[in-house]
């Protein structure tokens, strides 16, 4: 067996590599991971308007902590943002909540389902039902350690289905499990949502970022959320690229290198590029995908806990609730320690009646954290030196960037002052955004990054077994999958010739070709056959999988629209019941012209009717809410006796032909 030499990392000049196989019985070991390493780009296609055909593309910031809404695509993180691409000018779209960022949160309540900050600011009182952290459960396996390390820290079910993690919550009164791409879905179609809110037109495409780092089964995996969440996913594209676009990086045509450092909320990598003339090549990346902002929080979270411990005696390991408030409290301290010395950690009743109070100092923050700041430059000097170049322009991104010692480490490694011209949160969506508007055409010089394909070992066999990983031995790396030939007519060995194709498309897809050249010549090829991979390690989400969760999505988006107007029927219900009271309460109005025993009756009907407003309204509906509401008979009769009162009492009260009718159009 052998492995890839260092020559494949320089800049391959096609997308696809072909070598004839001439070893027998030998097993196909692809080190996919070499594919990070691996510079290749396209140059600035003819320039076609795809606008028309479709539409408006926006970017995501996703898999991220919180999301970016670019008004040209998406990027998958911790955080969300989107962005769009008008008039020459990126513009980020700000989510219901006026923040231009969207956490990575999903809350199940009894009878809703919330996304984004309301479901963040749920997670105090509903933690074993809200779920975060997403990107770091995308496309693993249940038996991953570094998954396994991340369970003991999150209040919300995970368990094995299939392999891969399955994530259970309480939803409408039963257990639902739901996959890590539904989850990222659902926050993808809430991104959707406010694109489309922003516009004022439908969303169908989208450009979705990850990390560089990420392997074969994690960006397919998120390409399947986008597919979930109704978007046709045009590019997954890569972190630090968009992140270069956003800087300006691509506008100067003389070639240039730039070390991309992305430290973000769940994920930690670094990439260097070769920029030139419209061209994005990735010299070499490295990074961990279980590095970032989340475990600087779990650190002092730890901290706290024994602190509290050893003050009171009680452990709240094993309590939600408190976890929950703790979590919310020190990541809120943790930005406010990015620009002060020191900050006070309250939480009133954190457990059991008991407050919480505590200081928290940068130098405790930074003690407690320093080897996992420590570890991020690791990966700059690997891959300065796989990559043999010297040290150079450096971009930041991600919102860990902000933290004090983080950027006093780098600017002491480079030597110079780091480039802060846009906001480390919002790089990645930005430059989706730019990418977005290149693929509807709305630029002529397009760039169209795409990883190195894979350059195979030459060898003759029916079963080509491809692993990922920079292991030497197939035992150590992970397994994709196995390819099989049919068809290959039996020979002496060295004489057949299998021509394998490996390419990986725009969004870091592998894909696989393979034909027969038999011992004729190149121009009269033999039999061609395709290769299918055989999904064995389950890492992938079949057709039926994918189709089964768009529909499930289809009906979540039905149940959330019939909340909605629950909410707005039960709203209209109750300014028409509380205008009522102050209409026939107010002295001098059509109060004074009802006769006692008419008030007292009135009085009532009003009362009860605020009393099952308040009671019975919110449950009252699992059909219509507008007609089931309507029939409630407390209300019919306020509507009668508000008719009642209205043509029978003395009065020269004018108005009351303006009081609304009470009936089924205003419910």
């Amino acid at each position: 067996m052998s492995r890839f030499s260092r020559s494949h990392r320089h800049r391959p000049t096609r997308t696809q590599t072909r070598n004839a196989i001439s070893s027998v019985s030998l097993i196909f070991l692809t080190f996919l991971a070499i594919l990070c390493l691996c510079p290749v780009a396209t140059q600035a296609h003819e320039h076609v308007d795809r606008r028309a055909e479709y539409g408006t593309v926006i970017g995501i910031g996703a898999l991220r902590s919180r999301y970016y809404l670019l008004l040209c695509w998406f990027h998958l993180n911790t955080l969300l943002s989107s962005s769009v691409q008008r008039g020459g000018r990126v513009e980020i779209i700000a989510n219901d909540q006026g923040h231009r960022i969207t956490p990575s949160w999903v809350s199940f309540a009894e009878n809703e389902r919330l996304v984004g900050d309301s479901a963040k600011s749920a997670f105090h009182s509903n933690p074993t039902n809200t779920v975060f952290d997403a990107k770091r459960l995308i496309g693993r396996q249940m038996d991953d350690p570094a998954l396994k390390r991340d369970i003991k820290h999150w209040p919300f079910q995970v368990k094995e289905k299939n392999g891969k993690p399955s994530i259970t919550v309480k939803y409408q009164g039963e257990n639902r499990d739901f996959s890590p791409e539904e989850i990222s879905a659902m926050v993808l179609v809430k991104m959707k949502e406010t694109a489309e809110a922003y516009l004022g037109e439908k969303v169908t495409h989208a450009v979705i970022t990850v990390p560089a780092y990420f392997n074969d089964a994690q960006r397919t995996a998120t390409k399947d959320a986008g597919t979930i969440a109704g978007l046709n996913v045009l590019r997954v594209l890569n972190e630090p690229t968009a992140a270069a676009l956003a800087y300006g990086l691509n506008k100067d045509g003389a070639e240039s290198k730039v070390l991309v450092y992305d430290l973000g909320g769940g994920t930690f990598d670094v990439s260097l590029l070769s920029i030139e003339d419209g061209v994005f090549e990735v010299l070499a990346t490295a990074g961990d995908t279980h590095l970032g902002g989340e475990d600087f929080d779990n650190r002092v979270i730890d901290h706290l806990i024994k602190t509290y411990k050893k003050k009171t005696g009680t452990d709240v390991t094993d309590n939600a609730r408190a976890l929950g408030k703790l979590k919310r409290e020190v990541e809120k301290a943790k930005r406010t320690l990015s620009n002060q010395q020191s900050t006070r950690i309250e939480i009133e009743s954190f457990e059991n009646g008991n407050d919480f109070s505590e200081t928290l100092t940068r130098a405790k923050f930074e003690e407690l954290n320093m080897d996992l700041f420590r570890k991020t430059m690791k990966p700059v000097e690997r891959v300065l030196k796989d990559a043999n170049v010297k040290k150079g322009e450096i971009v930041l991104v991600g919102g860990s960037t902000r933290i004090p010692k983080v950027q006093q480490l780098l600017t002491e490694y480079f030597g110079k002052e780091l480039s802060k011209s846009v906001n480390p949160d919002e790089a990645v969506a930005h430059g989706a955004a730019v990418q977005g508007a290149i693929l509807m055409g709305s630029e002529t010089n397009a760039v169209d990054h795409r990883y190195s394909p894979l350059p195979p070992d030459n060898q003759q066999t029916v079963l080509i077994q491809v692993f990922e990983g920079e292991r030497t031995m197939t035992k150590d790396n992970n397994h994709l999958g196995q390819f099989e030939l049919s068809g290959i007519p039996p020979a002496s060995r060295g004489i057949p010739q299998i021509e394998v194709t490996f390419e990986v498309d725009a969004n870091g897809i592998l894909i696989v070709g393979a034909a027969d050249k038999g011992s004729i010549d190149e121009s009269s090829r033999g039999n061609a056959k395709s290769i299918t991979i055989t999904n064995e390690g389950g890492g992938r989400l079949t057709k039926e999988q994918i189709e089964a969760m768009i529909a499930e999505s289809e009906q979540f988006a039905a149940q959330d629209d019939l909340q909605r107007q629950r909410i707005e029927t039960l709203n209209s219900l109750s300014n028409l019941v509380y205008g009522a009271k102050t209409e026939f309460q107010d002295r001098g109005g059509l109060r004074e012209k009802l006769k006692e025993f008419d008030k007292d009756e009135l009085d009532s009907l009003l009362r009860e009717s605020g009393q099952w407003i308040d009671d019975e309204g919110p449950s009252a509906s699992h059909g219509n809410p507008r007609e089931e509401i309507g029939r409630c008979s407390v209300l019919v009769d306020v509507r009668n006796a508000v008719q009642k009162y209205r043509s029978h009492a003395e009065t020269s009260y004018d108005d009351t032909n303006d009081w609304p009718e009470w009936d089924h159009n205003e419910l």
